[in-house]
């Protein structure tokens, strides 16, 4: 074990050396979004909030970490020929397996097969990490998870810069948001994560708020974690409208409602530092379980 964790080390050492010399100044955030429940319209925010920043005039990267239930191709319309699957087989490179979208974001699609990067031999994590290593140019990253507590949705959720957990103001959704909070909080104990909490479909700012409140409460006195409010999205007819023609909310209607408030809420994100970010390379140091 104590070998394998000293050639993972190596792996990471060497990759992070090589990606130095080009991009040393450049730091890429990466953020993950996901949910105690699906249904709560976690991939649609996630689709959403990559276009905002791209409009921001940002590279943009939006991975589809939702292994079981992967939809993100289908709200931006588009039909992956491959995934990261064939990167970890060593079959494809990143780049090949990179989509250009019609909305000025790249796209990788997901992966069932993804958890079989827990079994890699070191050849093979050398040629992944070296692969994933290439998205350091991109500004942003954003991971859309699987919903619940599946074991890659924690690792994606581990590794990331900031962790956005979505919820409504439904009782289940309230429930299951303190549920996948509370495992984030006391499953992964070797680093503090970055936890927003943001309220979707609610019919007022003040609904959002009271959610959210509530959430952050519970949080600090049962788990004694500071959950951060993000924002909120409201409940609007162009959502489904959107979802039904294949594009995204924030193009179909960029006045509307939830438009406006992801683009507070991506203009909010702006505004804050990422504390210790190193990019690309410490998000595979912490995926792959390798500490410093």
């Amino acid at each position: 074990m104590e070998e394998q964790l000293d050639e993972l080390k190596k792996v990471m050492k060497d990759t992070k050396s090589k990606d130095s010399k080009k991009a040393s100044e450049h730091k890429t955030r990466i953020i993950a979004i996901t949910s105690g429940k699906g249904g709560v319209g976690k991939t649609n925010i996630a689709v959403n909030m990559a276009i905002a920043y791209a409009q921001l005039g940002k590279k943009v990267i939006l991975i589809d970490g939702d292994l079981g239930m992967a939809n993100v191709n289908v709200l931006l319309n588009v039909v992956p020929k491959y995934n990261l699957l064939q990167v970890i087989n060593k079959q494809k490179t990143m780049q090949e397996i990179i989509l250009e979208t019609e909305f000025g974001i790249k796209f990788i699609a997901g992966a069932n097969g993804f958890s079989k990067i827990a079994n890699l031999s070191v050849s093979e994590l050398e040629y992944f990490a070296n692969q994933f290593s290439s998205l350091g140019n991109a500004d942003i990253i954003i991971i859309d998870t699987g919903a619940g507590i599946a074991n890659n949705v924690l690792q994606f959720v581990a590794a990331a810069d900031e962790v956005y957990v979505v919820t409504t103001p439904e009782p289940t959704a309230i429930t299951d948001a303190y549920g996948i909070i509370k495992i984030i909080t006391t499953e992964i104990v070797d680093r503090e994560i970055n936890i927003q909490l943001l309220v979707n479909r609610v019919h007022s700012a003040d609904e959002g708020k009271r959610i959210s409140e509530r959430i952050i409460n519970i949080v600090a006195q049962f788990l004694n974690y500071k959950v951060n409010y993000v924002g909120f999205i409201y409940e609007d007819p162009v959502i489904q409208a959107s979802v039904i023609r294949q594009k995204p909310f924030i193009v179909v209607n960029p006045t509307s409602k939830p438009s406006t408030c992801i683009k507070h809420i991506v203009g909010r994100i702006e505004k804050t530092d990422v504390a210790n970010n190193e990019g690309v390379s410490s998000f595979l140091r912490k995926f792959l379980g390798v500490k410093k």
